[in-house]
């Protein structure tokens, strides 16, 4: 949490926030209605063929471009943590983690910031900025400028584009049944951030999952020959998992014993701590999924709107839990065993 001088109370930028991180998506079934019917024709001539746009709703934009793809991306949203060097930390690792779900390598960023500048100091922004560029730093990315508004409430990004081999893509919509999926952060980082933001307790866990960056995932998995992935983020595991499914044309059948948790996840969903966006993720994806008898607080976990999750690859990666399996298409795409 950021200090002020001793006559001052602590400033708490989660609340100057509607809601926190990831969950102030747009829910996923309004979304798709604003975008139907507007994807683009493809260009005719030139030399940057469109190999990934928006009719599979991955992650990033691509191109390719003289034998390379250019991997092309914009995340940014209100403070999910308190502390301003941690949220640009959050925030860039989280904008970043969408070129590694497309099997690519960052290499330019621009950052995106809005500041209610005349409610926060600018001391708390350069802090902001300071946390992305250390992650961008680490990963390898320049950061070359970026672009900033007034507004009532704080939120901050980056627009990123990354390069990648054409041949070598991890797309959604790449699942072949027979495949493994593998998880490689645990859930639960939604109702943990929703509690810090309702009771200002601190999860020094749940930051350090949010700030990793998922290049030795991505790097893994490419290893590993996978050709399918998707990065879990706002919509929920069960979210993009759904995605990922639907757009492979199979079913996806999950352990839910498998599938890994933060510490305190569950006392959070227990004690009440859920997104207005994690609910709203599960009504999404209920008429899409066969719950079986899993119960309502995994389900509401395994909706979990998170801020910087992992990736969900299909195919095994070193080191990270198989979480279930692909299978030929049924009457769900997601079934929960």
């Amino acid at each position: 949490m950021t200090t002020t001088p001793a006559h001052q109370a602590p400033v708490r930028l989660t609340q100057f926030a509607h809601g926190g991180g990831c969950a102030c998506k747009i829910p996923p079934g309004e979304l798709e209605e604003v975008v139907a019917g507007l994807t683009a024709s493809p260009l005719a001539g030139g030399d940057t063929p469109l190999l990934v746009g928006l009719a599979t709703g991955d992650d990033a934009a691509v191109v390719t471009h003289r034998g390379t793809a250019l991997v092309c991306t914009a995340d940014f949203f209100t403070p999910v943590v308190d502390d301003p060097y941690a949220w640009g930390r959050i925030a860039a690792a989280n904008a970043l983690s969408d070129v590694y779900a497309m099997g690519g390598r960052p290499v330019l960023a621009v950052n995106l910031l809005a500041w209610p500048r005349d409610r926060l100091p600018f001391d708390l922004a350069r802090e902001v900025l300071r946390g992305g560029l250390d992650i961008a730093t680490e990963a390898g990315c320049h950061i070359g400028g970026g672009h900033s508004v007034d507004d009532p409430e704080p939120k901050y990004g980056m627009a990123v584009t990354g390069i990648a081999d054409p041949a070598r893509l991890l797309r959604n919509d790449a699942g072949r049944p027979g495949l493994p999926l593998s998880l490689t952060k645990p859930l639960g980082i939604g109702v943990l951030n929703n509690r810090h933001k309702a009771t200002g307790e601190r999860f020094a866990h749940a930051v350090a999952t949010m700030a990793a960056l998922n290049r030795e995932a991505s790097e893994a998995a490419l290893a590993a020959g996978a050709e399918c992935a998707t990065d879990v983020t706002g919509f929920g595991f069960l979210g993009h998992l759904h995605k990922l499914a639907r757009a492979s044309g199979v079913t996806a059948v999950v352990d839910t014993a498998a599938v890994p948790y933060l510490e305190g996840a569950r006392e959070a969903v227990r004690d009440g701590y859920v997104s207005g966006g994690t609910r709203r993720n599960l009504e999404w994806v209920a008429p899409h999924t066969d719950f079986g008898d899993t119960d309502a607080d995994t389900r509401l976990l395994l909706a979990d709107a998170q801020t910087s999750g992992g990736l969900l690859v299909a195919g095994e990666v070193p080191g990270a839990p198989v979480v279930g399996e692909l299978v030929p298409r049924g009457a769900h795409s997601v079934v929960l065993r």
